[in-house]
């Protein structure tokens, strides 16, 4: 039970017992670090109520708390803010309760809940995963892991976005120009080797947009009547004709694909419960258009195209079917969400993880799926996020100036490498150690700065300033967690035991109102859906932590019992370090 839940009872029963009123509701905040106090209760909303002015009325409820409430040892009252101290035995029962709770602040689902499915990743299958797939890969993964230990089931999953024009493009430029080249024979990744083609297509293309032009066409009419154009198109027909020579080339270079992004989730550490493929959903949603029809949803014009209006939502008019009765990717996603309830009965919400510039087409999405009457559709949430820049500008997949995800990485790890080696501390270390550190250390740094950030927020991502082992940053935290290690492997003394002790350091209790806050983080960051709350908290108890371990000493105490206390608090906040990490996809070592 947190200290909230504690008090507030005790306030309601002062403010009947002193002025004959019942409240539903107590306003709590962090007492500001300029004044004495754990938690403090915000007087003015009962002024509402109470005829009195903040300080009596502070005082007076304060003096209630003090006589009736055992964890309270004393409070003050500035202005309108109750300041409560809190005794040191409550602080000592709370960590005595969670000490040893391997699972503290994670919540077990229960089997008749609802399951929660988390969409993420969704890449093209015509080139690598990037830096922008980096994000969206981590968001999601993040939030899954979230919310399942908020006490929900989760699904993960993606759609791959398998079929389309841009597909056509890399599987003709490599009939054209790749001589029978496989992963195998250029030591290629597959997903690298067709995203070569994709790029390759775009160079062609574009060599014969200026030839037309030069030959007076205007650039317009050039674009639509280059060769090569026209001629992915007609692949495209007759992959949509179930050309057998297409669709097993087709089938080819997208396994050549999912066999590399296979390679690229596995080194992301990022994982999935299920998979949905455009070729097979790009149908669905057609059915469900005639149904919305029939209950007046949607509307058809004389084209023979189908429409809803939702001009009355502040929104515009959206097509759900073409008029030669083809569907849109609107179509495609009603169909698909409502596919993905029919395979996962137990599903009652679904996260988009996709970027802000998709942000309306959720909107209308929702409100259609709304509209067509499913209940689940409340609990629909488009996990909407900002782009990642670099210092080096925006980033081309056609032109192919993207930063390749497994590029990115390797660049982590050897930043990682390069900053651990000036640092000179691995000298004992194996070959096989020191590599497994610097992939810890790099994907570490690189995970946290996405990760700290708001999802909504834009990103500069700068790789040399997210490996500074200062500051707010993986590494830094990383650091912490092996010096904690460090001090738990000198501990040469049983401390498994309870200590006993009644009196706290002032720095530790600190860092053990930061411990209490770990449950009330892990829901607060589930239901807003962003792993920056939790990432920051983990900073912001690492910060703690080192003010404690500047200001106390810990294995030289004199006191068995301070030692013993003092061990079980620092592993006790490695495991929580740990735990948050794991929730962000995030290594910890065990030295560094």
């Amino acid at each position: 039970m947190t200290l909230s839940q504690i008090l507030t009872p005790s306030i309601e029963k002062a403010v009947q017992a002193l002025f004959g009123i019942a409240i539903d509701k107590v306003e709590f905040q962090t007492t500001r670090r300029e004044f004495e106090g754990d938690i403090t209760m915000v007087i003015f909303p009962l002024l509402k109520v109470v005829k009195s002015n903040p300080v009596e009325l502070g005082n007076k409820i304060g003096n209630y708390l003090l006589e009736n409430v055992t964890e309270v040892s004393r409070f003050n009252v500035v202005s309108g803010f109750l300041n409560i101290v809190i005794s040191d035995e409550y602080y000592i029962n709370f960590f005595n309760e969670i000490k040893d709770d391997a699972k503290y602040g994670f919540v077990t689902p229960s089997p008749d809940d609802k399951a929660v499915m988390v969409e993420y990743s969704s890449p093209n299958t015509n080139k690598p995963l990037h830096l922008g797939h980096v994000r969206n890969n981590l968001l999601g993964y993040s939030v899954a892991e979230i919310i399942k230990a908020s006490g929900k089931k989760v699904y993960k999953t993606q759609i791959i976005n398998d079929r389309g024009i841009h597909i056509c493009k890399s599987m003709l430029a490599w009939q054209k120009f790749g001589n029978g080249q496989t992963p195998e024979s250029s030591g290629l990744k597959g997903d690298k080797l067709v995203g070569n083609y994709y790029v390759a297509f775009d160079k062609a293309y574009k060599q014969e947009i200026a030839q037309l032009m030069s030959d007076g066409k205007t650039e317009e009419e050039a674009k639509k009547q280059a060769p090569i154009i026209l001629e992915a198109q007609e692949m495209l027909l007759k992959w949509e004709a179930g050309d057998e020579e297409v669709i097993s080339l087709w089938k080819t270079m997208n396994q050549w694909v999912y066999n590399g992004f296979a390679i690229t989730y596995k080194n992301l550490g990022v994982d999935f419960d299920c998979y949905y493929y455009e070729s097979n959903t790009y149908l669905l949603g057609k059915d469900v258009v005639q149904i919305g029809l029939e209950k007046g949803v949607f509307e058809k014009d004389p084209d023979g195209s189908v429409w809803i209006d939702l001009t009355d939502e502040g929104l515009d008019r959206k097509i759900v079917l073409r008029s030669d009765g083809t569907a849109v990717y609107m179509t495609q996603d009603i169909g698909t969400a409502i596919q993905r309830v029919k395979d996962y009965p137990d599903v009652g919400g679904m996260v988009y993880t996709v970027g802000n510039e998709q942000d309306y087409h959720f909107k209308v999405l929702f409100l259609i799926l709304k509209k067509l009457g499913f209940d689940w559709s409340k609990n629909l949430f488009h996990l909407s996020y900002g782009m990642v820049d670099l210092p080096t500008g925006k980033m081309k997949s056609r032109e192919g100036t993207v930063v390749d995800a497994d590029d990115l990485m390797q660049e982590m790890t050897d930043t990682a490498q390069k900053i651990a080696e000036d640092l000179g501390k691995l000298d004992t270390y194996s070959t096989e150690e020191k590599a497994k550190l610097y992939n810890t250390i790099g994907l570490g740094a690189l995970k946290y700065y996405i990760l700290k950030v708001d999802p909504k927020k834009r990103i500069l991502f700068n790789p040399e300033e997210s490996v500074d082992f200062a500051g707010n940053t993986g590494p830094f935290i990383q650091y912490t967690y092996a010096r904690i290690q460090s001090i738990i492997r000198k501990a040469n003394f049983d401390f498994s035991n309870k200590a006993e002790i009644v009196t706290l350091h002032e720095k530790e209790k600190e860092l053990l109102k930061q411990l209490e806050l770990f449950p009330e983080v892990i829901q607060n960051a589930a239901q807003n859906h962003s792993p920056a709350l939790l990432a920051n908290y983990t900073y912001d108890l690492v910060r703690e932590y080192n003010s404690f371990y500047q200001a106390v000493p810990i294995l030289g105490s004199d006191v068995v019992n301070e030692k013993i206390f003092r061990v079980q608090l620092s592993k006790k906040v490695a495991d929580t370090i740990a735990a948050s990490f794991k929730l962000l996809g995030i290594g910890v070592p065990e030295r560094m």
